[in-house]
């Protein structure tokens, strides 16, 4: 999953302007008490941030 996949899928489920808050402030246990933004920036892979972020959000299936 490339960057733009990744932000494409947050502003899908949480909408345009929100999914950029929401990856500012919500610290997920997931990505080891860190924000969206720093585990990203950190060098994490989106695709192990976005597992992290459907899980956080109770995601159904079809959209993990």
């Amino acid at each position: 999953m490339r960057h733009t996949e990744f932000w494409a899928r947050m502003d899908q489920v949480l909408g345009a302007s929100y999914s950029r808050v929401w990856a500012q402030q919500q610290v997920l246990a997931d990505l080891d008490g860190r924000t969206v933004d720093e585990a990203l920036a950190g060098g994490e892979p989106p695709k192990m941030v976005w597992r992290a972020v459907a899980e956080a959000l109770s995601l159904p299936e079809s959209q993990r």
